[in-house]
This record gives structure tokens, C-alpha cells and sequence, in this order.
């Protein structure tokens, strides 16, 4: 009991040092948690100025932690701890002020909050190793164990409690749900970050009691040097190999990637990075072997990725997507240029230019948003002088403009009115809504891919009903309809006499897009058959002609068999052409049977 107790106090003196040592972080903590519990407890979306107050500490947080390393760091701030504090909260103030008058927490404020997360997150990695003061390779793996060990204590802890909150609440008494949520939030939130920046030492302190500490924090453990050397660089080794194959379907082929290798380049530098990072400091096969080749390895890939964005670019423009994964791949380029030439030492270059490309990547006018609305906007006016449908800045309404067209200019208006760029293009009416005025102003509905692929595979013919059709030398006329689900084994039969002669006509589902129509005597003999689909595909179904409406001697034809005539009449044929569970074809039939001919020679 004395030992758990002695644990308790232990973890609290710690939890107390760390908030002594990063205040500000631990009042943004504090306040952050206040206000996740708020938001739990009002079961509905907050209110916008809890929103920007949630991100406004959030950002508050890492500035902290980056401002206490810059003092640790440099003597000269430490003695001036109060002013370099001072700065930073103007810092958070200014970040608050810049995203109040905002109508809403937007993709641009995200991205923008985040990128600004990223970038202090790499500062404070990266400081402490300002010019060899401590080993850059030290300082991360210090920060991925503290990561680690504060992951592995806030989860048990949080299933902890929350076996605990559930005992309670059905054995003692009622808890309310809300409180779930409000442990979890302390936990991960409050807790989680207070131990995880409790397990990091002094870097650059000169007191031999931290130095010593700050070296202990430095020994790799056994069980990550097994998972970097023997799991983790094997795995990205036979990744490569499946980029190299590739590589080589690409050049035997000359067919090169146009979306789909972004992503995947990106994680794999990414986790490349991070390994090569994290390998710098251990000595074996693997590794050395590792930090020579990944480098030069990592050239060939980006360039690879760069040509597929390339192919993007061209056909679709930037966006914010393609913007990043641009810049990433720059980033990726300089960095295994950089490995090659310089020593592991200096890894800390990776952090400080990952923290300075992010910056940059927000600041107009060379940010992602300006240059991906701007060239967006570019694109759309481009698409439409083309096409006719802008004339002077004026905009002509066309209905008879391509699928194409309606296409694309459905998907860039409606990523700027998403983005909130629309006010950006001059020379649309005001309060133009993508949605409810796109026929009003361009003269067609919006237009998705899926509904062109709909219109490319699907086809409905109607028959021309008003009009009189010639019924003479015909007996008889039956008038149904065949689905393309109906059961092959049950034919649709209908028996009728003619001339006191019995016949029977047949409905055979042959297949969902095949209907063969036949009729038999009364000793079952076939006089007359003819299938449905071979005439159906040459109907005008494509043609805007007629426009689905098809006068009726187009919509008919006539099989004749030993003086016995069949006349099928579709009424309406409705149909998908393809392969899934919608394929096949429906039809409506007017049947007509005739036995006059065959009459007159008997």
C-alpha cells in the first residue's frame, strides 16, 4: 500500500514539475478540456466561439511547449522566461483575432490551424539541437517513447475508469453517459499531453543531474531496435521493390500514373523519414545499409510522383490536395539530396525544413488556398470561353453544352462555393448558388459524373400511343409486358382461338436483355418466333430526335413463318445496359397474330 501511495505522490510531484516547467501549455490544456467537457454536455454542435476557442488553445498548447524549449535552449531567453511567454500569448491572441471574423470553422481554417500545429511541433523537436547542442536522433526518439509510454498509461487508464463507471452504475447507482465523455476527455487531452511532456527531459540544461537524466532518456530499447532494424526497414526494403516494379510496368508500358501514386509517395517518404531518423543511431547491417540506399532510392520515386502529379495538374489544376502533396514531394526531394551529402548528425535539418515549408505553405500569396482558387478559377474561365458559354466575362446559357463541360463546370463551382471562393469569380451574378441557379444562369442542371455514366447506360423508348397504327391482316392482339428479373423457367403463356383452330402464345425470358415471343398449334408445333434484343439495339434510344418519344413504324416489326404472321409493336422498352444487378432490358409489348395468308392456301 506504502509503495502504491509513494506511486501516487511520485507521478504527482512529476505532474506538478512539468506544469511548473510548460505553464502556459498547462492553462491551454486546462482550458481546452474545460471546453470539450462543455461541448459533451450540450449534445448538440457547439456554438462558433467555443469552436475558435478550442483551436485558438489547441495551437496555445504547442506554442507553449515551443516556447519553453527556445529558453531551455538559449540562456539568454531563459533569463527573460516572462518575456518570451508574453510574446507567445500575443501570438495565441493574434491567432484568435485572425479567425474571429470568420462566418464559420472553414476547410481553410482547419487546414490552416493544422499546418500551424505541424509546424510548431517541429520546432520544438527541432530546437533543442540548434546547432549540435544535443543529438537531433536522440531528441525524437525521446519524444516517440514519451508518446508511447503516455498512449500505453492513457489507455488503461481510460478503460480503467471506464469499467469502473460502469460498475458503478449498475451496481450502485445511475451515472449519467455524459460522464464517459468527460473522463475520456480529461484523460486524453489533460493527462495524456501532462505525462507525455513529463517524460522529457532538460535538453540543454547544465546541470549534471539533467544531463545525466536526459541521457538515460536516450537509451534505445531493446524492443524498438528489433522493430527499426529487423521489421520496420525490411518492410519499406519490399516496398520499394513493388515501386521499382512499377517503375518498370511504367517504362515497358509508357503508360504513367495520373492520381493514384500521390498518396502512396507521400506515406512512403513519410515513414521512410521517420525510419531513417530513428535508425541514424544504431549500428548494424540493416541499418547502415538503409541509410546508404533509402536516399537515392527516395529520388527516383518522388520524381515518379512528380510526373503523376504533373499528369493531375494539367488535366484538373491545383488544389489543396495536390498543392501539399507538390510541396511534399519538393520537401522529400531536398531532404534525401541532403542525407546524401550530409552527416546523420545533422538530421535535424528534416525537422526545420518540414517547420519552414509548412509556414510558407500558409502565407499568401503563394499558399495552397490562393494558388488552388486562383487556378481553379483560371481553369473554369478556360473551360467555358471554349466552349461558348462565356463571352467578354459574360455568361452565355447554353443547355446543348457537352456532358464534358456540364461536368466540369459542375465540379469546379461547386469546389469554390465548398471552399467559399465563389465571391472570387467576378463575373458571376451575385448570390449565385451553384445548386439552385445553375440552370437559371449556365442553362443545364448540375451535372455529376455518375449521372452521365446513368445517362451513357441506361436508354427509354416510348412508343408514339397518339398516333393510328394499320391493325389489318391480324387476328388476334395481346398486349403485356416482360421484366428483366422475371423467372426463365416460368414462361408467360396465353391461349386463344382463331377460326375455331386453338393456338398458345409464349413469353420465354431467355435472358435479362433476350425475350423470344413464339406461337404453337394445338399439337405444340412452333408456327412463328422471333427474339426482341436484336431489333431493340438498333432502336434510336441515343438520338435526340425524338427525344423518347419514337413514332410507332419504328417501334415495330414483322416475322413471318409459313403464312403465319407475328407483329411485335414495343410500346416502351426500358433497359441498363452493363453487368451489375440492374442489367437487362423491360419490355412493354403489343403483340399482333395473323393466320390470313396461311387461311387463303389451305
Amino acid at each position: 500500500m506504502k509503495r502504491l501511495a509513494k506511486a501516487f505522490i511520485n507521478l504527482g510531484k512529476r505532474g506538478l514539475m512539468t506544469i511548473t516547467r510548460f505553464p502556459l501549455t498547462a492553462v491551454c490544456l486546462v482550458c481546452a478540456t474545460a471546453l470539450l467537457c462543455y461541448m459533451i454536455s450540450q449534445h448538440q454542435a457547439p456554438d462558433l466561439i467555443i469552436q475558435k476557442l478550442m483551436y485558438t488553445f489547441v495551437l496555445g498548447a504547442f506554442i507553449g511547449v515551443t516556447a519553453q524549449f527556445v529558453c531551455e535552449r538559449f540562456s539568454a531567453l531563459s533569463k527573460l522566461r516572462i518575456a518570451a511567454y508574453l510574446i507567445s500569448i500575443l501570438l495565441i491572441v493574434g491567432y484568435y483575432l485572425i479567425i474571429l471574423p470568420a462566418p464559420g470553422i472553414s476547410f481553410d481554417v482547419t487546414v490552416r490551424s493544422l499546418v500551424a500545429i505541424f509546424a510548431m511541433f517541429c520546432a520544438f523537436i527541432w530546437v533543442p539541437s540548434f546547432k549540435g547542442r544535443f543529438d537531433f536522433n536522440n531528441v525524437a526518439l525521446i519524444h516517440l517513447k514519451a508518446a508511447f509510454i503516455s498512449v500505453l498509461y492513457s489507455g488503461v487508464l481510460s478503460m480503467g475508469c471506464a469499467a469502473i463507471i460502469a460498475a458503478i452504475h449498475t451496481l450502485l447507482f445511475r451515472i449519467n453517459n455524459d460522464a464517459y465523455g468527460y473522463m475520456m476527455a480529461i484523460i486524453w487531452v489533460l493527462f495524456a499531453t501532462v505525462y507525455y511532456l513529463s517524460l522529457l527531459p532538460h535538453f540543454n540544461s547544465a546541470d549534471a543531474a539533467e544531463q545525466e537524466n536526459a541521457r538515460d532518456a536516450s537509451e534505445y530499447p531493446q524492443f524498438l531496435e528489433v522493430l527499426i532494424s529487423y521489421i520496420a526497414i525490411p518492410l519499406v526494403g519490399i516496398y520499394t521493390l513493388v515501386f521499382a516494379a512499377y517503375f518498370i510496368k511504367i517504362l515497358v508500358t509508357l503508360n504513367w500514373p495520373s492520381g493514384q501514386l500521390g498518396g502512396m509517395v507521400l506515406a512512403y517518404a513519410a515513414a521512410g523519414l521517420i525510419i531513417y531518423i530513428l535508425a541514424s543511431n544504431l549500428e548494424n547491417r540493416f541499418t547502415a545499409l538503409y541509410r546508404l540506399l533509402f536516399p537515392r532510392v527516395l529520388i527516383p520515386i518522388v520524381i515518379m510522383q512528380f510526373v503523376s502529379v504533373g499528369i493531375r495538374l494539367n488535366a484538373y489544376g491545383i488544389t489543396e490536395s495536390r498543392y501539399y502533396v507538390t510541396l511534399f514531394g519538393i520537401f522529400s526531394l531536398v531532404c534525401a539530396v541532403l542525407l546524401i551529402f550530409k552527416p546523420v548528425k545533422r538530421n535535424g535539418i528534416i525537422a526545420l525544413l518540414a517547420a519552414v515549408i509548412a509556414i510558407i505553405s500558409v502565407i499568401p500569396p503563394i499558399d495552397a488556398f490562393t494558388i488552388s482558387r486562383v487556378s481553379q478559377i483560371n481553369r473554369l474561365e478556360k473551360i467555358l470561353v471554349t466552349e461558348g458559354l462565356l463571352v467578354d466575362e459574360k455568361i452565355i446559357a447554353r443547355a446543348d453544352a457537352s456532358e464534358k463541360v456540364k461536368v466540369e463546370t459542375t465540379s469546379i463551382l461547386t469546389y469554390l462555393d465548398n471552399r467559399d471562393y465563389i465571391k472570387y469569380v467576378k463575373w458571376l451574378p451575385e448570390g449565385f448558388d451553384p445548386y439552385s441557379k445553375m440552370k437559371k444562369t449556365f442553362g443545364f442542371e448540375p451535372t455529376y459524373p455518375h449521372m452521365v455514366a446513368e445517362v451513357a447506360n441506361h436508354f427509354f423508348v416510348n412508343m408514339d400511343t397518339q398516333e393510328p397504327f394499320d391493325i389489318s391482316g391480324y387476328d388476334i392482339a395481346v398486349d403485356t409486358y416482360s421484366e428483366r428479373m422475371a423467372d426463365k423457367n416460368n414462361d408467360q403463356v396465353f391461349d386463344f382461338t382463331v377460326q375455331g383452330e386453338q393456338y398458345q402464345l409464349c413469353l420465354h425470358r431467355i435472358s435479362r436483355e433476350e425475350v423470344q415471343v413464339l406461337v404453337k398449334n394445338a399439337a405444340g408445333q412452333e408456327l412463328v418466333a422471333t427474339g426482341l434484343y436484336e431489333f431493340t439495339k438498333s432502336l434510336p434510344w441515343q438520338s435526340n430526335e425524338y427525344k423518347g418519344v419514337v413514332p410507332s413504324e419504328k417501334m415495330n416489326f414483322v416475322v413471318e413463318n409459313n403464312g403465319y404472321k407475328l407483329r411485335i409493336m414495343l410500346q416502351n422498352v426500358n433497359g441498363y445496359m452493363g453487368t451489375g444487378n440492374d442489367a437487362g432490358i423491360d419490355y412493354d409489348i403489343l403483340i399482333m397474330f395473323g393466320t390470313g395468308e396461311k387461311r387463303q392456301t389451305m
